[in-house]
C-alpha cells in the first residue's frame, strides 16, 4: 500500500478541541481526534491541541511520517487580552532631529490600554535620539524599563518603515538581557505612529505567554514523530510557521472563526455571500467578496489596531440561546444560552421525562432577567428550550443536521411553552426564531452595504453545529439562497487543515507608480515565501485606498507544491450551469466568451444587464460581476487594448468618473487589478507583470462596471 499525505487541522473552541485529518490526495476525511478544551490546565489551550492531535494519529493508525501539514487555530491571543493575562511593556520610542523627536517622543508615549474589561496592559515609556543610540545608551534605557516591571519591550521609531535599522538595534540588546522585543515597523508598514506603537505593544504584552506555550506545543509535537513545520491559523484566514507566530502572535486574534470560513469555501463554491458561525451560545457573521472573506482593523478596548483580522460581527443568539417569556408573551432569545445555564436541550432529552413536566422560570446568572424558561423534567432535572428545538418542531432540518434532536421531545417541551403563552406550538416555534431573525438581520443588510454585495447573487454560507437552526429560517425569511455544507460541526477544523499561508503589506504611498506597485506586490510574495508558501502557488492581489493613500498586497500561497485536489476539474457544461445558476437563468441565457487552460470566462444576459463570469477548472466563481465587458487580445496588446474598453466600461454620475475593475486571464493564470482605480497604474501593472510570457499569448481582459 502507498504511503498516504495526510494533513490535520485542529480548532480550538469554546468547548471541544477537534482535529480532523484529510487525505492530500483525495480530500477525504481519514480520522477525527476530539477532547475537552483545556482552559483550565496549567499549559492552557495547547494542552487539548497536542490531545487532540495524539488522539486522532493513534485512534486512526495515522503514521508521523505521513503527515504533510499540520496546523492549528488558537484562542490563547484573544483569551489572554479579554482576560487581561497580559506582561507589563516597555516602549523606547525613537526619533531624529529635534522638530521630529519632539513629535515621536508625543506619539510613542502611551498610556496605559485599557483593555475594555477592566483590565490593563500597563506601560512604561522611554525615548531616544537617533544620535544618541549608543549601546551603552541603548542598554541603560532597556535596565532602566526592566526595573520599572517591563517583561517586554517595543522599539518604535518615527518613520521606521523605512529604515528599521535603530529598532533592530534595541532588540538586539533587549534579547541579550533575555527579554523579547516587537519591532512596532515589523508589525505593519503603515504610517501613523501612534496606532502603530499602541498595536506593537497589544503584541509584545502577550508575547512571554504564547511563547511559553508555542514552545510547549511545537516539542510535543515534534515528540511524536512530525517533523513537517507547525502552522498557526491567523484572524485574516491565512496560516503561518510557528517561528513567525513567535514574533507576531497579535495575528493570531479570531481565528476561530476565521478557520471556519476558509473550511466553508473550500467546500462550497461561493464567490460574494453572507457566512455564518453558528455555536452555542454565539454566531459569528461576516463576508465573502470575490471568493474571499473581507479582513478589516481589529478595534481592542476600543482602540483602533493595524492588526488585519475578519471582519466579523459577533452577536449573543445561536443554536443553544435560550428564551425569554413575560405577560403571555415571548419576549426575547438569548444572550444565555443552555451552556452558560449549565442545562441540557430539551430537543436532546428523552421524550419519556417530560410527562409531568412543569414549565418554571429561571435567573441564568445573578444580574440577568428572571424571565428565561426553563422545565423541570419528571426525574428532578431541567432543561431548558433554545432555538435549536423550535427548529426541530418546525423540521427545517435536513436528515443528518448536526442540530437534529428528538422530534417528540421538542414537541412535548415546546407545547408547554405555547400553553405559557396563549399560541399553538408551531406559533410558539415560530416566534423564537423570528426574535432570533430579528437580531440577524439587521448585521446581514449593513454587510450587504458596507461592501457593496449585489443583493441578487448573495448567499448565506452556514458553518458550525448549529447552523441548521439559524440559517435556514433566516435565509427563508430573507429570501436569500443558502448552503451549509458537510462536515459542518468540524468545518474549523477542516479550514485549518486546508488553509493557506496568507502574508499582507500595507504602505502609505500617495499616487502610487505601477513600479511602487510592483514592487509592494513582489515584497508580499516574498513575505509569504518566508511564512512557508511555494513560489509557484502564490496569488497576490491588491487594494488601493485613495483617500487614505494606502496601498496594500495580499499574498496567498500553498505550503506545498502539489495542492490539495478539492475536486475534479469541471468540464465546460458543468461551467455554465454553474454560471447560469449564479444569476438564477437558464442555461440558454450563457455565453461562452474563452476557454483557457485555467478557467471558463462567459457573460450571461440577466433583464438589461449583461453579467460577467470567469469560473476556475475546478468550479468556483472567481471573477463575479454584474455588468461589463470582455475582449480577447494578446500580452503584447493588453495595454493598448484596455485604453480602449476603459471609458467605455467607467460610469458617471453627473461629473464624477468611477472607473472599471479590471482582470487580466492567461493560461492558468488570472491577475486581480480589482482593487486599482487608475488606467495608467493598470496598463503599467500587465506590462510589468505579463513581460515573462510570449508577445503573442492570448490574454483576456474582463473589465467590470462599478456603480454608485
Amino acid at each position: 500500500m502507498s504511503r498516504r499525505s495526510i494533513r490535520i487541522g485542529i480548532d480550538v473552541g469554546g468547548t471541544h478541541t477537534k482535529a480532523v485529518a484529510i487525505d492530500n490526495n483525495t480530500n477525504q476525511i481519514v480520522g477525527k481526534g476530539i477532547v475537552m478544551t483545556t482552559h483550565f490546565h496549567e499549559s492552557g489551550v495547547a494542552k487539548g491541541v497536542v490531545e487532540a492531535f495524539e488522539k486522532c494519529l493513534m485512534e486512526n493508525d495515522i503514521k508521523p511520517d505521513e503527515v504533510i501539514f499540520i496546523a492549528h487555530s488558537t484562542t490563547q491571543a484573544t483569551n489572554a487580552l479579554l482576560e487581561g493575562d497580559v506582561a507589563k511593556v516597555g516602549v523606547i520610542g525613537i526619533g531624529k532631529g529635534f522638530l521630529e523627536s519632539m513629535m515621536a517622543k508625543k506619539q510613542t508615549h502611551i498610556e496605559n490600554i485599557d483593555l475594555g474589561t477592566g483590565k490593563y496592559i500597563e506601560i512604561s515609556n522611554e525615548f531616544m535620539r537617533s544620535k544618541d543610540m549608543t549601546q551603552e545608551a541603548i542598554k541603560d534605557k532597556i535596565e532602566s524599563l526592566i526595573k520599572d516591571g517591563a517583561r517586554v519591550i517595543v522599539a518604535s521609531k518615527a518613520f521606521g518603515v523605512d529604515d528599521l535599522t535603530e529598532e533592530k538595534e534595541v532588540a538586539k540588546e533587549a534579547e541579550s538581557q533575555g527579554k523579547p522585543c516587537t519591532l512596532a515597523s515589523d508589525i505593519t508598514k503603515l504610517y501613523g505612529l501612534t496606532t502603530r506603537t499602541r498595536t506593537a505593544a497589544l503584541n509584545a504584552s502577550i508575547l512571554p505567554k504564547m511563547l511559553e506555550t508555542a514552545t510547549s506545543t511545537e516539542s510535543s509535537v515534534r515528540s511524536t514523530g512530525v517533523t513537517v513545520p507547525l502552522m498557526i491559523m491567523r484572524g485574516d484566514g491565512g496560516v503561518m510557521e510557528i517561528e513567525e507566530m513567535k514574533k507576531r502572535p497579535i495575528l493570531t486574534m479570531l481565528s476561530g472563526p476565521a478557520a471556519s470560513v476558509i473550511g466553508a469555501l473550500m467546500y462550497l463554491r461561493a464567490s460574494n455571500g453572507i457566512y455564518f458561525e453558528v455555536g452555542g451560545t454565539s454566531t459569528n457573521i461576516g463576508v465573502i467578496k470575490n471568493g474571499r472573506p473581507s479582513v478589516d482593523y481589529s478595534i481592542i478596548g476600543g482602540h483602533r489596531t493595524y492588526v488585519n483580522s475578519l471582519d466579523v460581527r459577533v452577536l449573543g443568539v445561536a443554536g443553544g440561546s435560550m428564551v425569554r417569556a413575560s405577560k403571555g408573551k415571548i419576549v426575547d432569545v438569548g444572550p444565555r444560552s443552555a451552556h452558560i445555564a449549565n442545562m441540557g436541550y430539551a430537543a436532546f432529552t428523552p421524550p419519556e421525562l417530560f410527562d409531568g413536566a412543569k414549565l418554571y422560570y429561571m435567573q441564568p446568572r445573578s444580574n440577568d432577567p428572571k424571565d428565561y424558561v426553563a422545565i423541570r423534567l419528571n426525574n428532578g432535572e431541567s432543561v431548558t428550550i433554545t432555538n435549536t428545538c423550535a427548529a426541530n418542531v418546525l423540521g427545517i432540518l435536513k436528515e443528518g443536521d448536526y442540530a437534529q434532536g428528538n422530534y417528540e421531545s421538542s414537541l412535548k417541551a415546546m407545547k408547554l411553552l405555547a400553553e405559557e403563552v396563549n399560541m399553538t406550538v408551531e406559533e410558539a416555534a415560530r416566534a423564537i426564531l423570528t426574535k432570533a431573525c430579528e437580531k440577524i438581520q439587521p448585521v446581514i443588510e449593513e454587510l450587504i452595504a458596507k461592501y457593496k454585495l449585489e443583493r441578487d447573487q448573495v448567499v448565506l454560507v452556514g458553518a458550525g453545529g448549529g447552523a441548521g437552526t439559524l440559517l435556514t429560517f433566516t435565509a427563508q425569511s430573507m429570501g436569500f439562497k443558502y448552503q451549509i455544507p458537510e462536515h459542518a460541526d468540524v468545518i474549523s477544523s477542516i479550514g485549518v487543515a486546508l488553509a493557506m499561508v496568507r502574508e499582507m503589506v500595507e504602505r502609505t504611498i500617495p499616487n502610487p507608480t505601477a513600479r511602487d506597485i510592483a514592487e509592494l506586490k513582489k515584497e508580499a510574495k516574498e513575505l509569504a515565501m518566508s511564512s512557508g508558501a511555494v513560489e509557484d502557488t502564490i496569488e497576490v492581489y491588491l487594494e488601493i485606498d485613495e483617500q487614505a493613500q494606502k496601498v496594500t498586497a495580499i499574498a496567498m500561497g500553498s505550503t506545498e507544491v502539489k495542492t490539495t485536489d478539492l475536486m475534479k476539474n469541471c468540464k465546460e457544461d458543468e461551467a455554465v450551469e454553474i454560471g447560469a445558476q449564479s444569476v438564477g437563468v437558464e442555461k440558454s441565457s450563457v455565453t461562452m466568451q474563452a476557454v483557457t487552460s485555467g478557467f471558463f470566462i462567459m457573460t450571461i444576459i440577466n433583464h438589461d444587464d449583461q453579467a460577467l463570469r470567469v469560473i476556475d477548472k475546478k468550479g468556483f466563481i472567481k471573477v463575479q460581476r454584474k455588468n461589463g465587458n470582455i475582449m480577447k487580445t494578446t500580452v503584447k496588446s493588453a495595454p493598448e487594448a484596455l485604453k480602449g474598453i476603459w471609458d467605455q466600461t467607467s460610469s458617471f454620475a453627473g461629473e464624477v468618473r468611477i472607473n472599471p475593475d479590471v482582470y487580466v486571464v492567461a493560461g492558468s493564470k488570472m491577475l486581480d487589478y480589482s482593487g486599482v482605480p487608475e488606467l495608467v497604474q493598470v496598463a503599467g501593472l500587465i506590462e510589468a507583470e505579463l513581460s515573462d510570457r510570449d508577445p503573442d499569448e492570448e490574454c483576456i481582459l474582463v473589465v467590470a462596471k462599478n456603480d454608485l
